[in-house]
């Protein structure tokens, strides 16, 4: 399920997609600390093992709790979707215990030794790590081009018929480039290549990678989808419902499951969602015109500026820009670490989508584990800071961004 008659807009989705009949009428879906659960009789245990009745077994293979939340995330990802006979388009949503999960469900699902997955500079860089340093010793090889280009990658296709997936993030972290979704995945069907897109900066109500024809999508819930910082979560959706139930087969035997506490937690966050994304969004602009104005500052990387490369791109695929941006000093490395001293209200943290404003350095944080050459060719100089616009007033941001840029 993926749509409401009664819901005319994600908000109202967000909020009341999640509404269960689980457990005495409880207004919020309940917590299901269970590890197991118990069978009638033997009969009932056997078909629920073999498939031939519904039900819960154990929680590594399903909860009522995570049930809620990956429907509830399908039903975002799929709003407003229809297929070309008007039905709305059905998806399957897996939850595990964080995006590196979710996406290594995702990629050992798909691939084999011998298959080669490409993708693009600019990945987080646990995702670079996983392709680059962990996949190769099984026999998977990892291809970066550049697909702002989609003759290129059409070109490429033809060329590697090994290549079985494509990669992207959009926007990617840090460098905020955006990739036409729509015209990689039109080449790479032509190929009979997948497509698997990064949705978190974005989430569902900025962007739905389905609309534009993408294979699977997946989150790490822990950011804007949560909100609040609360729990580490990551999800899979898919559009092939036969293959999504061969994938849950691969999450199960990986054992990257959810947790229920953690799960409740991130239901609670998505009913804000569209409400938060508005005002990160908004927040995130001034502040960026704000650094974009400083003598101070160098480059600013945010899709909203007209300044950035994928300016237009983004502003077609996209609801709003987003609320997460990286950018550099002029005097560099030295700078950058003065200012992220200085600061006194926004927080020194790794992470974005909180309620609060977070600023790191990537070379030496999220993306210290590639090399240094990688990093470079992925525009993540020693100088360049990510920051994650939180809810604050704007102006108390950009006046805590002001006083320590002195």
């Amino acid at each position: 399920m993926n749509h409401h008659p009664l819901f005319s807009e994600m908000a109202s989705a967000a909020i009341h997609a999640a509404q269960s009949d689980l457990g005495e009428n409880a207004h919020l879906v309940p917590v299901y600390a269970t590890s197991t659960f118990t069978f009638d009789n033997a009969r009932q245990g056997m078909d629920r093992f073999s498939g031939a009745a519904p039900g819960y077994i154990y929680s590594r293979f399903g909860n009522p709790t995570v049930t809620v939340a990956e429907e509830l995330i399908a039903t975002l990802e799929g709003f407003g979707i229809v297929q070309d006979n008007g039905a709305p388009l059905p998806l399957k949503a897996i939850l595990h215990a964080s995006g590196q999960a979710a996406m290594a469900t995702m990629f050992l699902a798909n691939i084999a030794a011998g298959d080669t997955v490409l993708t693009h500079y600019s990945l987080y860089g646990g995702t670079h790590e996983f392709l680059f340093d962990f996949l190769p010793k099984f026999g998977v090889k990892a291809l970066i081009a550049d697909l702002h280009q989609p003759e290129t990658v059409a070109q490429l296709l033809q060329q590697d018929r090994s290549i079985k997936m494509i990669h992207i993030e959009s926007p990617a972290n840090p460098s905020m480039r955006c990739v036409d979704i729509a015209a990689i995945c039109k080449a790479a069907h032509g190929y009979g290549v997948k497509v698997s897109v990064d949705n978190t900066f974005a989430t569902p109500y900025l962007q739905q990678p389905f609309r534009y024809g993408a294979d699977f999508v997946f989150h790490s819930t822990t950011k804007f989808l949560n909100g609040h910082g609360t729990a580490i979560g990551g999800v899979l959706i898919g559009k092939d419902l036969p293959l999504m139930q061969k994938i849950n087969k691969t999450a199960k035997l990986l054992g990257g499951c959810a947790n229920p506490f953690d799960t409740f937690l991130l239901i609670q966050g998505i009913k804000t969602l569209e409400l938060r994304m508005k005002q990160h969004c908004s927040n995130a602009m001034q502040v960026a015109e704000f650094l974009h104005a400083h003598p101070a500052v160098s480059v600013v990387n945010f899709n909203g500026l007209p300044s950035h490369p994928d300016y237009e791109l983004s502003a077609r695929q996209m609801r709003h820009p987003g609320a997460v941006m990286s950018f550099e000093l002029k005097d560099g490395f030295e700078a950058a670490l003065r200012f992220i001293d200085r600061l006194q209200m926004c927080l020194r943290a790794v992470s974005v989508g909180t309620a609060d404003t977070l600023v790191s350095h990537p070379a030496s944080m999220t993306h210290s584990g590639m090399k240094k050459e990688d990093r470079e060719k992925a525009g993540i100089s020693d100088g360049l800071i990510r920051m994650s616009v939180g809810l604050e007033s704007v102006g108390d941001i950009i006046r805590d961004l002001e006083q320590a840029l002195i």
